[in-house]
C-alpha cells in the first residue's frame, strides 16, 4: 500500500510505541495530549533532518571553532484548528523561533467537505517553510483546503505533517498538491462510512480537549 502512495512514513520505534498508547480507548485526555505533543517533537526532529546547514565560526570558553547552524531557514507552523493545536507545542519546542499561523476548518457532517471559518498567518509566509500540522488525515479534504488557502496567501514551501492517515486522504493530497511533502506516523486501513479512519484513534479533537 505504502509503495503506491507519495508519503514519508516515520516509523521510529518511539513514535510507534507512543502512538499505540494513544490509540487505546482507555487512554485519558491528559496522557493523550502529552503523547501527541511528544510525537510531534519526534516527527519534527525527523523532518528537520534534511534542513540545510551553513558553517559558522564561534568561540567556546576554550577556543575558537567552526560549527554548523541552520542555513537562514525561516520556519512557520500552521495548525489546522482545532486538533492541530495538539501538535503545536511539540513543533515549537524543537523550533522555538518559528512563527505560528492558524487555519480554522471544520468538516460538514453531511457532505464531509471542509468549511473555512478562520485564517491568520504571518505576513511573510512566502519567505518561510511552513509546517502544517493536523493529527488526522482522513478524507484529505481539510488538508487540501488548508494547503489551497496557504498558496493563495503566497506560500511557496509547505510541508504537511499528520499523525494517522488513511490511503484515501493521502491520495487526495497527492493529487491536489503533488508539490507538498507529506509526513505521517501511520497509514491505516481505510475510512468508514462516516469518514473516520479505521482503526484510527477516534476523534482527535475530542480526545485532546476532553469534549464529546
Amino acid at each position: 500500500m505504502a509503495e503506491e502512495l507519495k508519503v514519508h512514513l516515520i516509523d521510529h520505534p518511539l513514535i510507534q510505541h507512543k502512538l499505540t498508547l494513544m490509540r487505546r480507548k482507555e487512554t485519558g485526555t491528559k496522557d493523550f495530549r502529552e503523547l501527541l505533543e511528544e510525537i510531534a517533537m519526534l516527527m519534527t526532529y525527523e523532518i528537520a533532518r534534511d534542513f540545510p546547514l551553513e558553517d559558522v565560526e564561534i568561540e567556546t570558553p576554550v577556543a575558537k571553532c567552526h560549527g554548523k547552524k541552520l542555513s537562514g531557514k525561516k520556519i512557520g507552523v500552521v495548525p489546522i484548528l482545532r486538533a492541530g493545536l495538539g501538535m503545536l507545542n511539540g513543533v515549537v519546542n524543537m523550533i522555538p523561533a518559528a512563527r505560528v499561523g492558524h487555519i480554522g476548518l471544520y468538516r460538514d457532517p453531511e457532505t464531509l467537505k471542509p468549511v473555512e471559518y478562520y485564517c491568520k498567518l504571518p505576513n511573510d509566509v512566502a519567505e518561510r517553510t511552513l509546517l502544517v500540522v493536523d493529527p488526522m488525515l482522513a478524507t484529505g479534504g481539510s488538508a487540501a483546503a488548508a494547503l489551497d488557502l496557504l498558496k493563495q496567501h503566497g506560500a511557496k514551501n509547505i510541508i504537511l505533517m499528520c499523525l494517522v492517515s488513511a490511503p484515501e486522504g493521502i491520495r487526495v493530497v497527492n493529487k491536489e498538491h503533488p508539490d507538498v511533502p507529506l509526513y505521517v506516523a501511520a497509514i491505516d486501513e481505510r475510512l468508514n462510512d462516516k469518514g473516520y479512519i479505521v482503526p484510527g484513534l477516534g476523534d482527535a479533537g475530542d480526545r485532546i480537549f476532553g469534549t464529546v
